[in-house]
Formats: structure tokens, C-alpha cells, sequence
């Protein structure tokens, strides 16, 4: 856990692999996942790299798998996980595999084909025993000796030009969204000298690519005249139809209906093994191609990995340059010997210097990482900076709890939460698609926090489910105040509202243990009571939260050795921010401590005290909290308006300083080395060309200062801070108005459902009827406005309070994450 509050130390490391244990090294250091990569070829192209043709092949093999996976997925099964832990397979194994792999995808497609062209086949069976079987013949052979009958003309012409015509026909079969069309083409084109039947099969037929159940119509079309025969099939050749031999004689129609259906029974039989096959060679996928994944998954990231090592000038090694954790290189040095050790030379580490600022490190667990993801949500934190995921932890459940203060709705929240805390570990919890539900999932011990939180504020508010609950005797005595007043019937009568005095002896006995009074319930200034409490409860909280912010920038400027910020921005941000905003917090604590009951009538106002601090002014009916108050309040604006120019030049100009003295102390050496060089002595002057020459580095690194830049940055940072802490106290009054939002809806639902059910009968079964509907509705509305809609805006605005107010006081979140090569993340 001491990682959590600041970036673990990581440094460079340079590793030389022996070229023939480098796969085996590489693809150790990917089960660990201890090193993050650097690409030393970045201006190589990715098509002229060492193992490019075998990231090549493994990229063919993935092709080939999502052809598996989906022939899979066709036939209605899913891929089991891998079982056991899977290394990287050596690379002869790679030929291997991908043998076996083209074998098993060319028997699929092959068992594929076989089975679409059976089912093909059957399928035209099928349509051709519909049409035979539809008992078109027997009507069209009577409207075949009906119709000349009917259409002959009273003048036969001469020569019988009719007489040689016969009657032919076309059987076929045609999609139904297709036959009506088919059907008006057809007597259009042959202008009417044609009859045609459609009807329905009486069973649906499957469909041989999608396999789904379809009805079909089958139609006789009859014709005379060979044009009209060729029209007629070209028509048909155009919208896809299937066009069956047909016979005028019923006998030979019947026989070879039963050829047809011993033929279709042959090769059902025939279709019947082809898918057992297929079903063979399925599991066989189902079997190998899982470990298959993961394996060439994995081989390529081994691959792609040493892509971005440099190779020796003896080609006999590869040089790589990686990012890794202090603590853990030893554990990087025993993984390189123990994977080199086959090759009989061992691959060397050893730590480099850079000038490149590290990745940030931080490790989490189950319960820090959702607080850590809230923080690297802003931004993710520069390497050794302070963390606020720790402080977090605390601090976020807590301002949500105060803008979500109820007992009833924080234990609804805690027991959710609980629940998936307790089933973290079940399978079917981890593995859940649901997105909203892996959101709640993720965060379960921060949403548990913030019920637990809601129950202690719930508390403190005395509100459950908006009803204020008596745990404690209250601190006032109504019966006091009847006794010494002498309230009558009659004034009673008169009196709807009636005050509670505290200066009357007995009738104020004292605070409440723990929260509010429950007699504040029923009272009518419940609302400004609370309002005026939770008004300044927010400005002591805000205030408090950027002061502890402030002060967690000393601990950066200390780690960093910026020992001028403490005295030049930290020090004048303290007393700008405490001797405005931090007197405002002693003014209401002061007023608190000091005011009693007696004397709440009479009592100042903290607000035109602090507006006439600003304006060097008095209120003559205002009177002072305490002696010499005006000379303190104008005391702390001049310090806190003088803290304003060291905040804005202190830093430029010590910066300005610090610069020169170092060009000074460099430009003295170089004024030596010309005297040097001045002299004709062949030793002396290769003296100062050496002294020059170890110079030169120390020359690099300095950067130079650009001042103009300095003061704007500076300019930036002194009007943010100022004006922020003005906007930023004021933020903070979000607290107040959310926590007063929630109750109000609280109290609403409750007044607007429940007391309105409990008062629709008096007799106990009518209650009990009218009550299951009620309090159903009751339920409903709390989950969804007042747990779901009311706590998502509570979050946000905690979330606000911590990235602007809180977190800008010191976290610049300027960093880069560590992203290490790990398998787990390709595994997923």
C-alpha cells in the first residue's frame, strides 16, 4: 500500500538477449509482465522489420481461426475457454499448427460444400414432388377440353391453321413475394393465351442456405404455340424460378412422384452422414482451436515485441530498451537467465540513464482500483507525484454521503453493494455481458463506501427515508413551556403555531447527543434551520478539502527539490486561502461556540461581517463577535492582497536569478579553456580539446530558460489560484443544495405515496389491500429517482469537487501509465 500515495521508482533498463534464446526470454517476460517496450526501430518501417514474416503468418492464422470460429458459431455451438495456463508455443511449433489448421479448414469447407450442394439438391426434390403432388393436372386437364369449346369462332378459317396446335406446359416453383408479379408478367407478355396456377405448398420446405422453414407457391402454366413457350421461360429463367418436367398422364406423373420420393429418401440418408461428419470435424475445432488462439495470440505479441529491438552489429544478439520497476528487477534478471539458459549464453540487464521522464506506476487491488480510476479519469498522475487515489478513498464517499445524507437510501445502496462484494468470485458475476452492470461491478467497494457513508450522514441528518427517528431523549420540553406559559384551551384555540423559548427555565435542556434534534421534524422553520446548518457545513468542508490540497503540493515541491515554491507559491497560497476563507470558517465556528441560546436573537451576522472585511468598513447594528475584530479583518486582506504579487513574480524572478548564475559559472570554464588553447604546446591544446569534448554533454543538458514563458505561466497559475479560490468555495455550496434537493424529494414522495395510502381506510383489510400497491409504487420511486437518478447526480458532483476544487491545488496529471508486456491483457 506504500505505492498508493506516490508512483513506484521505475527506471530504463537495457536488455542484450542472445539471439537464439530471444523468442523464449521475450515470451517469459510476457507471462510476467514486468517491462514495458521501447521502440528503437520507430523510423523503420513496419513492412521492412526483422520478424515481419512472421508476424505475417500468425496474422494468416488468425484469419484462418475466424473462419473456424464462425463455422462454429453456423452450427449453433460456442468454444469452450482454454483450460490450464498456455506459454508461447517455440517457433517450430508454428508450421505445425498452421498444417494442421489449412487441413481442418479445407475438410470444413469441403464438408460445407458438400452439405449446401445436398441440400441443394434435396431441396429441388422436395419443390419437384410439391408441384407433381399439388393436383394442378386434373384441373387444367378440364379447362384444357373446356376451353376450345368455349373459344371456337363461328367462321373456321381455311386451311386449319389451329388444327396442329397441342396443348404444352411449364411446372415450376417461385419465391410468394415473387408470384404475384410472375403472374401479371406472364399473361401481359403472352397477351392472355395462357392459363396459370399458383398455389401454396401445403408444407413448408427448409431453406437450403439459411435453413429456415419457408412456404413456396408452385405453379402450371398452359400454352400453345412455341413463341409464347419461350417467352414463357425466359419470364421464368428471370425471376429464379425452379421449373420442373411435367406429363399430361396422371399414371406417369404418380411414378415419378415415387421415384422422386425414393430419391429425396437416399439422399437424406446421404445428408444424414455428411452432417455427423461435420459435426466430427466441428468438435475436433472445438477442441484444438481455443489453445490455438491463445498460442499464436501470444506468439505474435512475442513477435511484434522484438520488432522493436535493435539488432548487434555481430547479428549475434538483440538489444532491447524497456521501462521497469525498480523492486523488480531482480525478478527481471533471474527471468532473463533462467530463459537463456539453453542457449548457453545469458542475456544481460543493466540500467541506463534517460532523460525522458518514466511512466507512472501504481499498483492496485480489488478495492483501490476503482478509487485509482477515478483520479487517472482526470488525468493520469507525472512519475513521482503525489497520488490522490488514497485520500480519495475517504474523501470522495464522504462529500457524496453529505449531498446523499438518508439512513433508509444509504443502507439500500450498502446492501447492494455487499451483495456483489460477497459474489466477486462467482463465475457468472465476473463473466457478465451486461455493460451497466459491469459499471457497478467494477466500482461495488466504492459504491459500498458511499452507502456506508450515506448511513453515518443519514444519522447526523436524522432522516430515514425522510422520517426523523427519536434514538436519544430530545433536548427540548414542550411540557416545560405549557407549565411556565400557561397555555390555555383558549389560546390554544387561537394559536395554530406555537414557539419554544429557550431562555424559559427547563425548556432547552441541552444539545442532542448525536445529529438533529428529531423535534426540528415538526417544526415550521425546520427548512431555514437546516438550510443555515448545511449552508455553512459545505464552506467548512470546502474550505478544509483545498487546504489539505495545498498542503499536498508541499510534499510535491519537497520530493522534487523545489525548495523556492514553498516560500514563494505554497506559503503565499496558504495565507491568500486562510486569511480570507479560513477566517470565514473561524467566524462560523467561533459564532458557534460562542452564541448560546440566550442570546440567538441578538447574535451578529457572520456574512456582513465578511462582506465589510472586503469593503474596510462597520455596521453599526452589526455588533463585533469578539474584541479587536476589525483590526484583525483588515490585517488578513492586506496580507492576503500582498501574498498576490510574490505569488505572480517570486518564482520568474528566482528562476531569472538561478539561471544566470549558471550561465555564469558555465561561461568561466570556456574563458579558461581559450587561454589554454592559446598556448602552442600540441599537449595543452589537445588538453583543452579533451576538456571541451567532456564538456559538451553538460552543455545538452541544460535547457533554456525562456522568461517570457515563465511569467505567463506564472501569470496563469497566480489569477486560477486566486479567482479559484473564491469560485471554488463557492462551488462547494453544491453540498448544501443537493443535500437539500434530496431531502425535499424524499419528503415528497414520502407525503405524495405513502401517507396518502396510510390514510385511505381505517379498517384493516382495506389497509392491507390498499397498502401492497402503495408501498410497490413507494419502492419503485425510491430505486429509481431517488437512489438511481438522485445518487448518479450526487456522484458527479462529488466527482466535480475532486477534479477541480481539490485535485488543481497539486496534480498536474500530466503523466503516461506504465503499460507493461503482459499476456493477461491478450488472454482477455
Amino acid at each position: 500500500m506504500g505505492s498508493m500515495f506516490r508512483s513506484e521508482e521505475v527506471v530504463l533498463v537495457q536488455l542484450f538477449l542472445p539471439t537464439a534464446a530471444a523468442y523464449t526470454c521475450v515470451s517469459q517476460l510476457g507471462e510476467l509482465g514486468l517491462v514495458e517496450f521501447r521502440d528503437l526501430n520507430a523510423s523503420v518501417s513496419a513492412f521492412q522489420r526483422r520478424f515481419v514474416v512472421d508476424v505475417r503468418r500468425c496474422e494468416e492464422l488468425e484469419k484462418t481461426f475466424t473462419f473456424l470460429q464462425e463455422e462454429v458459431r453456423r452450427a449453433g455451438l460456442a468454444l469452450p475457454p482454454p483450460e490450464g495456463v498456455l506459454l508461447a508455443p517455440p517457433p517450430r511449433d508454428l508450421l505445425r499448427i498452421q498444417e494442421e489448421t489449412d487441413r481442418l479448414a479445407q475438410e470444413l469447407r469441403d464438408v460445407r460444400g458438400n452439405q449446401q450442394a445436398l441440400r441443394a439438391q434435396l431441396h429441388q426434390l422436395q419443390l419437384h414432388s410439391a408441384v407433381l403432388g399439388q393436383g394442378h393436372g386434373s384441373q387444367l386437364a378440364a379447362t384444357h377440353t373446356d376451353r376450345p369449346l368455349e373459344r371456337n369462332p363461328l367462321l373456321q378459317s381455311p386451311g386449319g391453321l389451329h388444327q396442329d396446335l397441342r396443348v404444352n406446359f411449364v411446372a415450376g416453383a417461385v419465391e410468394p413475394h415473387k408470384a404475384a408479379a410472375l403472374e401479371r408478367l406472364l399473361w401481359r407478355a403472352c397477351r392472355g393465351f395462357l392459363i396459370a396456377s399458383f398455389r401454396e405448398t401445403e408444407q413448408q420446405l427448409e431453406d437450403p442456405v439459411t435453413g429456415e422453414p419457408a412456404t413456396w407457391m408452385t405453379f402450371l402454366i398452359s400454352y400453345w404455340g412455341e413463341q409464347i413457350g419461350q417467352k414463357i421461360r425466359k419470364i421464368t429463367d428471370c425471376f429464379h424460378c425452379y421449373v420442373f418436367p411435367f406429363t399430361e398422364q396422371e399414371e406417369a406423373r404418380h411414378g415419378a412422384l415415387q421415384q422422386l420420393q425414393q430419391q429425396s429418401h437416399e439422399l437424406q440418408e446421404v445428408l444424414g452422414e455428411t452432417e455427423r461428419f461435420l459435426s466430427q470435424v466441428l468438435g475436433r475445432v472445438q477442441r484444438l482451436l481455443p489453445p490455438w488462439q491463445v498460442q499464436i495470440r501470444k506468439m505474435k505479441a512475442v513477435y511484434l515485441a522484438l520488432n522493436q529491438c535493435s539488432v548487434s552489429t555481430t547479428h549475434k544478439c538483440l538489444i532491447a530498451e524497456a521501462w521497469c520497476a525498480t523492486q523488480d528487477l531482480p525478478t527481471l534478471q533471474q527471468a532473463l537467465q533462467d530463459s537463456s539458459s539453453e542457449a548457453g549464453v545469458s542475456a544481460v540487464v543493466h540500467r541506463i540513464p534517460c532523460r525522458d521522464m518514466p511512466p507512472t506506476l501504481i499498483r492496485t487491488n480489488c478495492f483501490t482500483a476503482s478509487f485509482q480510476g477515478i483520479v487517472d479519469a482526470y488525468g493520469v498522475g507525472r512519475y513521482q507525484e503525489v497520488n490522490p487515489a488514497p485520500y480519495t478513498i475517504i474523501t470522495f464517499p464522504f462529500l457524496f454521503a453529505v449531498m446523499f445524507g438518508d439512513v433508509g437510501h444509504g443502507l439500500l445502496m450498502f446492501l447492494f453493494a455487499l451483495a456483489m462484494v460477497l459474489a466477486e468470485n462467482q463465475p457468472a458475476v465476473k463473466m457478465a455481458q451486461n455493460e451497466i452492470w459491469q459499471t457497478f461491478f467494477g466500482g461495488r467497494y466504492l459504491l459500498l463506501l458511499m452507502g456506508l457513508f450515506s448511513v453515518y450522514t443519514g444519522f447526523i441528518y436524522n432522516e430515514c427515508f425522510s422520517r426523523a427517528t427519536a434514538i436519544f431523549p430530545s433536548g427540548w420540553s414542550v411540557a416545560a413551556m405549557a407549565n411556565q406559559s400557561g397555555w390555555s384551551d383558549a389560546f390554544l384555540a387561537q394559536h395554530p403555531l406555537l414557539a419554544l423559548d429557550p431562555n424559559v427555565t427547563g425548556v432547552f435542556l441541552g444539545p442532542y447527543p448525536f445529529g438533529i434534534d428529531p423535534i426540528w421534524s415538526l417544526a415550521v422553520n425546520h427548512l431555514s434551520f437546516l438550510n443555515s446548518f448545511k449552508m455553512k457545513m459545505s464552506v467548512i468542508l470546502g474550505v478544509t478539502h483545498m487546504t489539505f490540497g495545498v498542503v499536498l503540493g508541499v510534499f510535491n515541491h519537497l520530493h522534487f527539490g523545489q525548495w523556492h515554491r514553498l516560500l514563494l507559491e505554497t506559503l503565499p497560497e496558504l495565507v491568500f486561502l486562510l486569511g480570507l476563507f479560513g477566517y470565514l470558517v473561524f467566524l462560523i465556528t467561533y459564532k458557534w461556540l460562542r452564541i448560546m441560546a440566550a442570546g440567538a436573537a441578538s447574535a451578529p451576522s457572520i456574512l456582513i461581517h465578511f462582506i465589510n472585511m472586503f469593503l474596510f468598513s462597520r455596521s453599526p447594528t452589526n455588533q463585533p463577535l469578539f474584541h479587536g475584530q476589525e483590526v484583525v479583518q483588515s490585517t488578513l486582506v492586506v496580507l492576503a492582497l500582498a501574498t498576490v504579487p510574490v505569488l505572480l513574480l517570486g518564482t520568474p524572478l528566482f528562476l531569472r536569478r538561478q539561471h544566470h548564475r549558471r550561465s555564469r559559472r558555465r561561461r568561466q570554464p570556456n574563458e579558461d579553456k581559450t587561454r589554454l588553447l592559446d598556448v602552442p604546446d600540441a599537449s595543452m591544446a589537445n588538453q583543452g580539446s579533451d576538456e571541451e569534448k567532456a564538456e559538451s554533454p553538460g552543455d545538452q543538458e541544460e535547457v533554456e530558460l525562456v522568461l517570457s514563458e515563465v511569467f505567463m505561466h506564472q501569470a496563469i497559475h497566480t489569477i486560477e489560484f486566486c479567482l479559484g479560490c473564491i469560485s471554488n468555495t463557492a462551488s462547494y455550496l453544491r453540498l448544501w443544495a443537493l443535500s437539500l434537493a434530496h431531502a425535499q424529494l424524499s419528503e415528497v414522495l414520502w407525503a405524495m405515496v405513502m401517507r396518502m395510502g396510510l390514510s385511505m381506510g381505517r379498517e384493516m383489510g382495506v389497509v392491507a389491500v390498499v397498502l401492497v400497491p402503495i408501498f410497490a409504487a413507494f419502492a419503485v420511486m425510491t430505486v429509481a429517482i431517488l437512489l438511481v437518478m438522485e445518487g448518479l447526480s450526487a456522484f458527479l458532483h462529488a466527482l466535480r469537487l475532486h477534479w477541480v476544487e481539490f485535485q488543481n491545488k497539486f496534480y498536474s496529471g500530466t503523466g503516461y501509465k506504465l503499460s507493461p508486456f503482459a499476456f493477461a491483457v491478450e488472454d482477455e
